[in-house]
């Protein structure tokens, strides 16, 4: 017997033969074929439609677990880092590296460690609008905070100079009108994206014939590739910034840890877009985790490991007579 050529994979089949033994007719090799249900795909025989299995990343699944346990790992070095800036305030290194910025810096390094997490697990209508919303208002945070640092030591050495007018322009409220404003912009963009469209879970079944995809749907693509756009610029601008002031004179100058900062987290967002498009189901879900630790992870690295090995295990370096070497941060 054979089946019709329009009975495609997800077509249940029935052949069956007919006999008329009033007429003498016989009917053989006829097929009534049907589609199996949205959410059922058929046997090899093509004789029966089984269920789907519903697939998103768990913390049951060792992907989701690893990722989980990284991520939760991941919050604790941030945490660290913290404490020790806080016991070390009054160390010269710690205050020429705008002391306020870092601990805001570290502690939204944090969190962006610990969103993370919410990507883990069922998706949920709560869940769907609180995962690219923090993101990228945390993200935005920690970048703001970059760039403000970045501006303040051009301007703290540019009001060295005799007669300069941007000593004002040095105090703290600058560089925290700078991270206002950075924020707010980013947070009107998620208030009008979740307003007009707001993420919701979906139950996919495009990427794979047996599996069904459970994600949460971004609601409108240009605002997710909006905030993330949004993200780069901010980061393009820090790095722009920092190259420019990489040679200022200094024997800690801080431009050019956030240059290579800048230059990392750059590259894996770079290096996040075909991959994401290219990634299917919970794949995609686990491509995003791994951009966000991958790239919180470069930020920690490039801007705090120098000092913390310093104050820990350099302490001659972390003085103000070493500092005064060369001409730094007068202003401090």
């Amino acid at each position: 017997m054979s089946t019709r050529g329009d009975c495609f994979v997800k077509s249940s089949c029935r052949i069956f033969s007919l006999m008329s033994n009033n007429l003498g007719l016989i009917e053989l090799d006829s097929v009534d074929c049907f589609k199996c249900p949205w959410d059922h795909w058929p046997n090899s025989q093509k004789s029966l439609c089984l269920p789907k299995t519903i697939e998103f990343l768990s913390y049951e699944d060792p992907l989701g677990a690893t990722l989980a346990m990284t991520a939760i790992i991941s919050t604790l070095v941030p945490s660290a880092m913290l404490r020790l800036f806080v016991k070390y305030k009054t160390s010269p290194i710690v205050k020429a590296n705008n002391y306020n910025l870092s601990c805001l810096l570290l502690l939204s390094l944090t969190l962006c460690f610990f969103c993370s997490l919410a990507f883990i697990g069922p998706p949920q209508k709560e869940t769907c609008l609180l995962r690219h919303s923090a993101f990228g208002m945390i993200f935005t945070l920690c970048i703001s905070c970059i760039l403000a640092k970045t501006i303040m030591v051009v301007f703290a050495f540019m009001a060295t100079k005799p007669g300069s007018k941007l000593r004002r322009w040095t105090s703290p409220w600058v560089s925290f009108l700078i991270i206002s404003i950075c924020s707010l912009l980013q947070l009107i963009l998620c208030i009008s994206w979740q307003s007009l469209a707001p993420p919701f879970p979906e139950l996919s079944t495009r990427y794979q014939l047996r599996f069904i995809s459970f994600e949460c749907n971004e609601g409108s693509v240009i605002a997710f590739w909006a905030m993330l756009g949004y993200l780069s610029l901010l980061a393009f601008i820090s790095f722009l910034v920092a190259f420019l002031a990489r040679r200022l004179p200094d024997s800690f100058n801080e431009a050019q840890y956030i240059t290579f900062s800048m230059l990392a987290f750059l590259s894996v967002w770079i290096a996040f877009i075909p991959a994401y498009l290219s990634a299917q189901g919970k794949y995609t879900v686990a491509m995003e985790i791994f951009a966000i630790l991958s790239s919180s992870w470069a930020l920690l690295i490039c801007m705090f490991f120098p000092k913390c090995f310093i104050i820990l295990y350099r302490p001659d370096m972390n003085s103000r007579e070493y500092l005064m070497r060369k001409p730094y941060l007068a202003h401090q």
